[in-house]
């Protein structure tokens, strides 16, 4: 089925559904907010239909200028005996990145799952997965498709997906595609300066002191060719740090001029360790694979069921044997 197809068949869903709930990824960031709320706007606005903006873990206050945020619902306080009738996940790249929210999506009468990771399997009942810039790329794909209105409201939903997705418009994912959407997303009244500022210019004092300490505790190995930092809970603690507060500390660290692979490990409150790499040039979809992960060839993420320390030894051999380094 082409990608057209895809889009009228989701169409026939949300026209058929009386109750809609929208899931975004655990711990969300720009690109799953973004689209989020851009799709519960243009359901409610285009379809007259209410539509749930779900979220999991923590949601970050940075993005709370965008409309309709305030409305986010906490997935622990939905009923999961509760079946709606279209469930659909944004920038999701497995199921279980829905974590207790995976329940309430299973039992859905209608699952439709959007996404712009390598790495998606399909797990809904129709699957429109891109290897886009972001999920905003493609949401705006199907509302151009589907002759939408995309007031300022919806344009700013998708401009912060974009925006963030593509770190500034700094990536490999920024595509001729990317900006010509940017462009219309101006048109329709964003401000690129107000939006950057919000997105990366309002940091809680706290935490521009915390990414200091981690970006400075940062070890580098093989003649600065791999990064690696951690974040641990005394550290969390020490700074009163929310879960949000590492985002964007990866990428400083591949910034510095040899670095190949940047690598963040983050101590979680059930003993695991979140990890997030990135790199230049290396492909590091094989490392993440290999721990239960995902994401794209150049930014990619995993959770090692192991204490902090183990997985950094692990993580780092796996590492230094993919760029066939001394195993340090």
């Amino acid at each position: 089925m082409n990608q057209e197809n895809l889009y009228l068949q989701l169409k026939s869903e949300i026209e058929k559904a009386q109750s809609i709930i929208i899931f975004s990824h655990v711990n969300p960031d720009g690109d799953t907010i973004g689209s989020n709320l851009a799709l519960k706007l243009i359901i409610e606005r285009q379809f007259g239909k209410k539509a749930d903006s779900v979220f999991i873990g923590k949601l970050p206050g940075v993005y709370s200028y965008l409309p309709a945020f305030e409305q986010f619902i906490d997935a622990k306080n939905i009923n999961p005996e509760k079946v709606y009738d279209l469930a659909i996940s944004v920038d999701v790249a497995a199921q279980d990145r829905m974590v207790y929210g995976c329940p309430i999506y299973d039992k859905a009468k209608f699952k439709v799952n959007i996404d712009h990771h390598q790495t998606n399997i399909g797990y809904g009942d129709l699957n429109i997965i891109e290897p886009t810039a972001c999920v905003g790329v493609i949401l705006h794909k199907i509302f151009k498709e589907w002759n939408c209105n995309i007031d300022i409201e919806v344009a700013r939903c998708i401009y912060t997906s974009l925006l963030t997705d593509t770190g500034g418009f700094r990536y490999e994912n920024t595509t001729p595609e990317a900006f010509m959407i940017a462009s219309e997303l101006v048109e329709a009244g964003v401000s690129p300066s107000h939006e950057f500022r919000v997105c990366y210019e309002t940091k809680p004092q706290n935490m521009v002191q915390f990414q200091a300490y981690i970006v400075f505790n940062t070890i580098f190995y093989n003649n600065g060719k791999i990064a690696v930092t951690k974040i641990t809970r005394s550290d969390m603690s020490r700074f009163n740090a929310t879960e949000d507060f590492s985002e964007g500390i990866v990428e400083v660290l591949r910034t510095c001029k040899n670095v190949e692979i940047a690598v963040i490990l983050k101590e979680t409150l059930e003993g695991y360790t979140k990890v997030s790499l990135r790199s230049k040039t290396v492909d590091i979809i094989p490392i993440v694979l290999e721990f239960g992960g995902g994401g794209h060839k150049f930014a990619a993420g995993c959770t090692i069921k192991k204490p902090l320390a183990i997985a950094y030894e692990k993580l780092l051999q796996r590492i230094q044997s993919e760029l066939k380094c001394e195993i340090i």
